[in-house]
């Protein structure tokens, strides 16, 4: 399986201006998960799609392959990570290369286990699933069938249940992405137009510590996390 590794890193964050090179530790942020991707030993070619000259300079730095600059409408805020991969793969496409896989990853999660890629991949490729993502498990006090929405001036069940399960144990675990790591393959990128197909395999990362870098307070918590690691 031929897997193209793509790192997503758009200017114009507004939230943390420059957060995807701010220094981190004394490290661009874009740096942990270009090491990440470094290390992959099942990765064919880890590239970048930017389309700012800051981080794409920063990245040259770093040796991250920048192959082109992606399209200021691929980097507003309304933009979808579909867009941005499907923009990567016609890029290949065009010159006649083909990736069976798309291993899309964010900056804004820079936290990642040793061999957590490789890991994710093994799990992709033996599930034959048509895509898989990172995810944590939700609290149980945000399990969607203890949440409500509102109906008409009253409440509802979110699952479309009638009756709420009243006890914590009899819950099932539910998940939320991460953002840790997309795996979809290219057929369903391109031919269903969907980043999951119908198939998703998942990879469970409660157990390890996380950060998705959007506002201060997660810049403030990522920092607090490399402060325990030292």
């Amino acid at each position: 399986m031929k897997i193209l590794g793509l790192i997503s890193a758009r200017g114009g964050s507004k939230g943390i201006p420059g957060k995807n090179i701010k220094l981190l530790g004394g490290k661009p942020l874009l740096q942990y998960t270009f090491e990440a991707a470094k290390n992959s030993k099942l990765l064919n070619k880890v590239i970048l799609s930017s389309d700012d000259e800051a981080i794409i300079e920063i990245a040259k730095q770093l040796e991250l392959e920048v192959p082109f600059k992606r399209p200021i409408n691929l980097a507003e805020d309304s933009s979808s990570s579909l867009e941005v991969v499907q923009h990567a793969l016609d890029y290949y496409l065009k010159q006649g290369i083909n990736f069976e896989t798309v291993c899309l990853l964010q900056p804004t999660t820079p936290f990642r286990k040793a061999g957590f890629i490789d890991e994710s991949i093994l799990k992709f490729k033996d599930g034959n699933f048509d895509s898989l993502v990172s995810v944590r498990e939700v609290p149980k006090e945000y399990n969607p069938h203890w949440v409500f929405e509102e109906n008409h001036g009253a409440l509802k069940i979110a699952t479309g249940e009638k009756e709420i399960i009243s006890r914590r144990q009899d819950l099932p675990k539910a998940y939320h992405r991460d953002g840790a790591i997309y795996l979809t393959k290219t057929e369903v990128l391109l031919n269903e137009n969907s980043l999951y197909g119908k198939n998703i395999g998942f990879v469970d990362t409660t157990a390890y510590p996380y950060v998705n870098i959007d506002t201060q307070e997660d810049w403030k918590k990522a920092e607090g996390i490399l402060d325990n690691k030292n």
